[in-house]
């Protein structure tokens, strides 16, 4: 049938997330960056409670398109309450003891020795890239170990993510990263959550797709602050 339906410009998208974050019916989601009009019939073709978009990449089209289907969207919101509900082993809620870090006996400084620390926001090429060893860290790494600045970031570029948040596939950009510059080594930094081996996998695949060979590890932390 033709009807009227959304209709995102993925050049112009900038990925702030403001419409797939407002859309009631979860029409619109997040892939690599991108908003993207997941299924036609979660669509309502009405758009009453989208923000304006910064870049003007939404609009309304009338195109064929399945019919809006509520009984679909319902559904689907139930799941993902379900979902919110019990959660991913990774989202459990559980109160820790805190570790205390008799490591360090003196006041420390931050060991972060670049700007930007989020992959997404981090330049492809840069000069602190040049003979590099890199860390590629879950973001919850930083919280649940003591250590983390002296241990870890001391000596080297930190690239910072989450692919659960993020919900984009890091591996092409970290990829190019590597690809481009000389690169000595890569430490994953990743929490023992099931979630957190997309950051672990998407490493691999970037250290595969860059042609190079270089020494890395992959190092575990507990959600209780301790090494695994």
């Amino acid at each position: 049938m033709i009807r009227r339906i959304i209709e995102i410009n993925e050049e112009k998208c900038n990925g702030c997330g403001a419409c797939a974050a407002a859309c009631h019916e979860s029409a619109i989601g997040m892939v690599n960056g991108k908003a993207k009009l997941l299924r036609d019939d979660y669509c309502d073709g009405l758009g009453d409670y989208l923000p304006q978009c910064p870049t003007g990449a939404i609009k309304f089209v009338e195109r064929e398109a399945a019919e809006y289907d509520e009984a679909a969207v319902l559904a689907n919101k139930k799941k993902k309450e379900a979902e919110a509900l019990h959660g991913c082993p990774g989202s459990q809620a559980m109160r820790l003891k805190p570790m205390r870090d008799t490591t360090v006996a003196e006041p420390v400084t931050s060991g972060l020795a670049q700007w930007p620390c989020q992959i997404k926001l981090v330049p492809v090429s840069a000069p602190y890239f040049e003979g590099a060893d890199l860390l590629i860290a879950a973001d919850c790494t930083a919280y649940a170990y003591a250590n983390f600045h002296q241990e870890f970031m001391r000596g080297r570029i930190t690239l910072i993510g989450c692919p659960k948040l993020d919900a984009i596939d890091y591996s092409e950009k970290l990829a190019e990263i590597i690809r481009e510059n000389e690169i000595r080594s890569v430490t994953v930094l990743r929490m023992e959550v099931p979630c957190c081996g997309g950051l672990e996998q998407a490493a691999k695949r970037a250290l595969q797709r860059s042609g190079k060979r270089l020494p890395w590890q992959v190092v575990t932390v507990a959600v209780d602050g301790t090494l695994r």
